[in-house]
């Protein structure tokens, strides 16, 4: 691959003015990020999910900040020219816009992040406004929002009754006037994700699991591979079953060193005879030379 430049935010709204769509995954780790990176990937976000695919949490609420910046520098470490996001975590912004502020930064100076992103409409828009207004470019996310999931009612599709679509299609508007330049809509309806994009004028929108209506589109990265266990989601495409491979590749690896055919010759180190035959003689002095 040749050498990639540097994606910038004038990129990317010059794709949506040209009609390309924008690719984005998850991306927790530096050997992940080095693949997206030589895949081409033009964002990457850093996402609280983590907590579930990475640690094993049930939700992605108990992820902190640390948890976050360590993962972050180790995807900026991989992918040095993507527009990388880190997402805010549970409690990192919601009590005040002087801590969604000082955590937003966190991610700007400690792990080289290009921007942020957290969840919630009208109610975060004061908390998207002074981030933005310190200098640090926000990403918004509409529609299911894991931290939100239990007042939600768990992970369901969201706007599907008029009041509800109506609600994040405000929700949108006062985003955008906050000064995000993207939002995120995951599980929202198809022709509400449509409404959504024909209406940004000034930020530009990513469909997870909302259909193709939009700028670009997001996945979570564990599950188009096969990597996460405990469920695969509807709207995740499967785009090679790693999980299968690397699970198969375990049971032979249990299978050959019970059955001792590995390590086999090729898989070790030896040393050469006359070597050996000193080291005997030496161990047979005590030791000594």
């Amino acid at each position: 691959m040749s050498e990639r430049k540097k994606v910038t935010l004038p990129y990317l709204f010059d794709k949506v003015a040209g009609g390309d769509p924008i690719t984005m995954l998850t991306c927790y780790d530096y050997p992940t990020a080095y693949f997206q990176e030589q895949a081409g990937v033009e964002m990457i976000l850093v996402g609280d999910s983590l907590g579930m695919t990475m640690l094993g949490y049930d939700s992605t609420l108990p992820v902190t900040m640390e948890d976050m910046i360590r993962h972050a520098q180790a995807v900026r470490r991989g992918s040095p020219n993507a527009w990388l996001i880190g997402d805010m975590p549970y409690m990192s912004y919601q009590p005040s816009v002087e801590k969604a502020i000082s955590n937003a930064g966190r991610f700007m100076a400690e792990a080289g992040c290009d921007a942020i992103k957290l969840e919630g409409g009208v109610e975060m828009a004061e908390r998207v406004a002074g981030i933005v207004k310190s200098g640090i470019p926000a990403m918004g996310h509409l529609g299911l929002t894991p931290q939100s999931a239990s007042a939600l009612g768990g992970f369901h599709v969201q706007g599907r009754s008029a009041l509800q679509a109506k609600k994040i299609i405000d929700d949108a508007k006062a985003l955008e006037e906050a000064g995000v330049f993207a939002i995120l809509l995951e599980m929202v309806p198809d022709r509400v994700c449509q409404l959504i994009t024909a209406r940004a004028k000034t930020c530009f929108i990513i469909s997870l699991g909302s259909g193709p209506h939009a700028h670009g589109q997001l996945l979570i990265y564990h599950d188009m591979f096969g990597l996460y266990p405990k469920f695969k989601p509807k709207m995740a495409k499967v785009f090679g079953n790693a999980g299968e491979v690397i699970l198969n590749g375990l049971k032979q690896y249990v299978q050959e060193v019970g059955g001792k055919t590995f390590p086999a010759p090729e898989n070790y180190f030896t040393m050469k005879d006359e070597e050996y035959a000193e080291l005997s003689a030496l161990l047979e002095k005590g030791g000594q030379p």
